[in-house]
């Protein structure tokens, strides 16, 4: 199938315009088999459709039993393929002409019977074949007994699909169709989504880069029950390793407390304070390519925590609060060799002069900067609007979402690397 790719050149800058349509012209085979989760199949066969994705599901004959193609032939518009047989087809090597359009296969779920049949090559009906024949990114989400998965047989099978290349998925814990409770559920939706997202959606430019973002607020604690912290959600810097990651890093995300959902394919360390991210943050900081300093990391906390409860006694009470550690400052300190450090900068005022300021102080790469003033660039929204600031230019990015406000983060700092 062919693919349209949109190249926008400017003036020192390349960059990569993105569609709105994430699987835009994507091809995927969902290949569905013989389980109880076959329902979420037919969620997931909705989202890439409205994803912009072109989707053909294979069903193996068991799966049917469980529910019809119709199903899936009324959500995708394509004719479902379980019979290798079928006379009703035009004739063609059906198999291989699907395994041709193919940009992914996702199994899902994945029964032991398949997976078993997938590790070792063995093809006995529409749905085996056609896999065998692909040369496309392949993931699986096993779905079954806990027994079963756990059975040294099947995790040898799982093995060996990770040998040739498969991406297997872990599956959730939870209560089974069986009445067991254990892992065994396929992952959800949602979760199927974005394996297929980080998979087709983005080019790989930050495959070997390693790459560390901070993200959330910090709580100080005043006393067992109080503690000073500030409207921070997370949401940018979240958006920001999820992003990288999409596109080949390996992210550590270094988080402070949120609401937020753990990204994928992410290594995710929690933190409570300011004191413990810069302590997690510059233990870590030597072995990291880039930096992202997305954190609302306090600028003080309370001189002393109450080991009880403060009352209240109807008097005005002052607190006495000293620095925190400047975690920016001493990464801009003790900087390694090519490695890139950027940091961000909330002002209400002469944006651009204080954060060419913090620029300069903090001896970082880049700032990247918002006005809490200007709509939809706050906390706790979705957008952002960003002004990415370096020692040679300023690049005022126009309202967008945080999503693609992190790609294009990315973009200006992988263009300022290949520039020093």
């Amino acid at each position: 199938m062919e693919k349209t790719i949109l190249f926008c050149y400017t003036k020192g800058n390349f960059k990569k315009e993105r569609s709105v349509d994430m699987l835009q012209g994507k091809t995927v085979l969902l290949c569905v088999t013989g389980g109880i989760a076959c329902y979420k199949s037919a969620s997931l066969a909705s989202m890439l459709i409205k994803q912009g994705c072109n989707v053909h599901v294979l069903m193996t004959k068991n799966a049917t039993e469980f529910i019809g193609p119709h199903t899936f032939e009324s959500l995708t518009g394509n004719r479902v393929a379980v019979d290798t047989f079928d006379r009703n087809y035009p004739f063609q090597v059906e198999h291989i002409s699907l395994a041709d359009q193919a940009d992914l296969v996702l199994v899902a779920p994945a029964t032991a019977n398949v997976l078993a049949k997938l590790a070792h090559g063995l093809a006995d009906d529409m749905l085996t074949t056609t896999v065998l024949a692909c040369d496309c990114p392949k993931i699986a989400a096993p779905a079954m007994n806990t027994r079963m998965y756990e059975n040294p047989v099947t995790q040898d099978n799982l093995k060996t699909l990770r040998h040739y290349g498969w991406e297997v998925l872990e599956p959730a814990s939870g209560r089974l169709a069986c009445g067991t409770t254990g892992k065994g559920k396929m992952p959800e939706p949602e979760d199927l989504l974005e394996a297929v997202q980080h998979t087709l959606c983005h080019e790989k430019d930050m495959q070997g880069l390693r790459v560390l973002v901070t993200a959330g607020p910090t709580q100080e604690a005043l006393d067992p029950v109080r503690y000073l912290t500030n409207h921070s959600t997370g949401k940018m810097g979240y958006a920001i390793a999820r992003a990288a990651a999409a596109r080949g890093a390996e992210v550590t995300l270094v988080s402070g407390p949120t609401q937020l959902k753990k990204p994928a394919y992410v290594k995710v360390v929690d933190v409570v304070s300011a004191a413990e991210m810069f302590e997690t943050v510059t233990t870590a900081s030597a072995q990291q390519d880039i930096i992202i300093k997305a954190a609302a990391v306090a600028d003080y906390r309370p001189q002393t925590i109450a080991t009880d409860k403060i009352k209240k006694d109807g008097n005005a009470a002052a607190i006495p609060l000293v620095p925190t550690e400047d975690i920016l400052a001493w990464l801009g300190k003790n900087k390694q060799p090519g490695q890139f450090l950027c940091g961000f900068s909330m002002e209400t005022q002469n944006l651009e002069e204080n954060s060419r300021k913090k620029l300069v102080s903090k001896g970082v790469d880049m700032i990247a900067a918002n006005n809490l003033k200007e709509e939809g660039a706050g906390f706790a929204v979705s957008t952002n609007l960003l002004t990415l600031i370096t020692a040679t230019g300023c690049n005022p990015l126009p309202l967008m979402s945080k999503e693609e406000a992190a790609h294009r983060l990315l973009d200006e700092i992988l263009s300022n690397r290949t520039a020093k």
